[in-house]
C-alpha cells in the first residue's frame, strides 16, 4: 500500500479529510500513475480513469448529500486534486474543471430547478461538465466577451465561439458567458447553462497542447443556438459577477493542482538523487543537490499552507478572493520552479521522456496561465491592498 508522508505541524487534518487523502493517494498510485505517460504521449483522455473517479464519489465531495454529494468540504476536494496531480496533472485538471467550473456554478447560482436538473447527474457521472469563458479575443480580458445572447420569445439565441474549453468533448452540460446588452458593461454579460444536444451548438477542434495532454479540450461554437430562458445562472445581469466568483474558487483548484505537480516532481527528484551515483557517491551527498532539495521542500510547504488556508476560508464562509489568488499565484510559480529543478537533478535524463519530470514541467506551465495568469493574480492581490489603503485614507 502507498505510504503517505506525515502531515506537518499546523496542517492537521480531520479524520474524514485524512481518509479521503489516503484513499485518493492509493488510487492515484495504483490506477492513475501507470497510465500517466501514455495519456500524455497519445493525447488521450482516459474515460476508464474518469469512471473510477466517479465510482469513488470524488465529484460529489463539495456538494450536499441531498443532491448526491458527500458534503466533505473544499479542503477534502483540494486534497483529492493534490494527490491525483502528484502523478498526473491531466487527471487533476480534468477533475478540477469538472467540479469547480462545470458543476459548482450550477449548484451555487442555478436555483432549485437547474440544481435538480443537472447537479445530481454531474455528480453521479451521467454528465461531465465544462465552462466556456475564454474566447479567441477575450482571455484575461474576460469583460471583452464577444459571444452574444439575444432574447427571443421563451428562449435565448446564442452566437459566437469559445476556446480552450477543458472537458468539452466529453461534457454533457456546458456553461457559457455571452453579452445580452453591450450598453450595460459587465452587467450586460450573462452566464447560460446548455445541454450538449442544444440545437445550433457544436464543438470545434482543440489546439495541440504543450502539456496537460491527457486532459481533453475543444472549442465551443454557437450558431443561432437556442436555450430556454430560465437556463441562466442568477439574473441576466449577474453573469459577470458569477463567473468572477467562480474563478475565485477555481483558483484554489488550480493552486491544489500546482501543489500536487510540485510535490510529485519533488518526490521523483528525491528518489532519483538517492539512487543515482556521481562523483563517487549518491547525488544526495552533493551539497548543490542538497540545497536544491531544501529549497524545493521549503517552497512546497509554504505553498501548501497558502492552499489549505484558502480552502479552509471558503469552507468557513469567509472571504477568500485575495487568499485564493495568493495561493494560485505562489503555488503555480512554485510548480514551475520545482519541476525545473527536478529536471536539473536528473540531468540529461530529465530531458528524456523516459522519466516523468519533463512531463510535470510541461504540465506546470498551464498552472501559471489557466484561470487567470500570474499577472492577473498580482492585479487581484494589489487591488485588495489598494482598497485597504483607500479605506484608511
Amino acid at each position: 500500500m502507498y505510504k503517505l508522508p506525515a502531515i506537518q505541524h499546523g496542517l492537521e487534518l480531520t479524520e474524514d479529510e485524512s481518509m479521503i487523502r489516503e484513499m485518493v493517494a492509493e488510487f492515484a498510485q495504483n490506477e492513475v500513475a501507470p497510465k500517466a505517460a501514455e495519456v500524455d504521449e497519445t493525447h488521450t483522455f482516459s474515460k476508464e480513469t474518469w469512471d473510477k473517479i466517479v465510482e469513488l464519489g470524488l465529484p460529489g465531495i463539495v456538494f450536499p448529500e441531498e443532491l448526491g454529494g458527500s458534503d466533505g468540504g473544499t479542503l477534502s476536494y483540494v486534497l483529492a486534486i493534490e494527490e491525483l496531480s502528484k502523478v498526473c496533472g491531466s487527471t487533476g485538471l480534468t477533475f478540477a474543471a469538472h467540479v469547480s467550473l462545470g458543476t459548482y456554478p450550477i449548484y451555487k447560482w442555478g436555483g432549485e430547478k437547474l440544481q435538480k436538473m443537472y447537479v445530481p447527474s454531474l455528480i453521479n457521472g451521467e454528465y461531465m461538465g465544462a465552462y466556456g469563458l475564454t474566447e479567441p479575443n477575450a482571455g484575461s480580458d474576460s469583460g471583452g466577451t464577444q459571444t452574444t445572447a439575444v432574447e427571443d420569445g421563451d428562449g435565448w439565441i446564442l452566437n459566437g465561439r469559445k476556446c480552450f474549453i477543458t472537458n468539452a468533448n466529453h461534457a454533457g452540460v456546458f456553461i457559457a458567458t455571452a453579452v445580452h446588452d453591450k450598453t450595460l458593461g459587465a452587467k450586460g454579460i450573462g452566464a447560460f447553462v446548455l445541454p450538449r444536444d442544444t440545437p445550433g451548438f457544436s464543438l470545434g477542434k482543440g489546439e495541440n497542447k504543450l502539456g496537460m495532454r491527457g486532459s481533453d479540450w475543444a472549442s465551443m461554437v454557437f450558431e443561432d443556438a437556442r436555450i430556454p430562458k430560465d437556463h441562466l445562472l442568477g439574473s441576466k445581469e449577474d453573469g459577470f459577477k458569477t463567473f468572477m466568483m467562480t474563478l475565485d474558487g477555481g483558483r484554489i483548484s488550480i493552486a491544489a493542482l500546482s501543489l500536487g505537480i510540485a510535490a510529485g516532481a519533488f518526490d521523483c527528484a528525491k528518489q532519483y538523487a538517492a539512487e543515482r551515483e556521481a562523483f563517487g557517491g549518491a547525488l544526495t551527498k552533493q551539497q548543490a543537490v542538497q540545497f536544491k532539495l531544501a529549497d524545493m521542500d521549503l517552497e512546497i510547504e509554504a505553498a501548501r499552507h497558502l492552499v489549505y488556508h484558502a480552502a479552509r476560508l471558503k469552507d468557513a464562509g469567509m472571504p477568500y478572493s485575495r487568499e485564493g489568488a495568493m495561493a494560485k499565484l505562489y503555488a503555480s510559480e512554485v510548480a514551475m520552479r520545482v519541476t525545473y529543478e527536478a529536471i536539473q537533478i536528473y540531468g540529461g535524463y530529465g530531458f528524456s521522456r523516459e522519466y516523468p519530470v519533463e512531463r510535470m514541467w510541461r504540465d506546470a506551465k498551464l498552472c501559471v496561465i489557466g484561470e487567470g495568469t500570474s499577472e492577473v493574480q498580482r492585479l487581484i492581490i494589489s487591488r485588495h491592498i489598494l482598497r485597504g489603503l483607500k479605506a484608511n485614507s
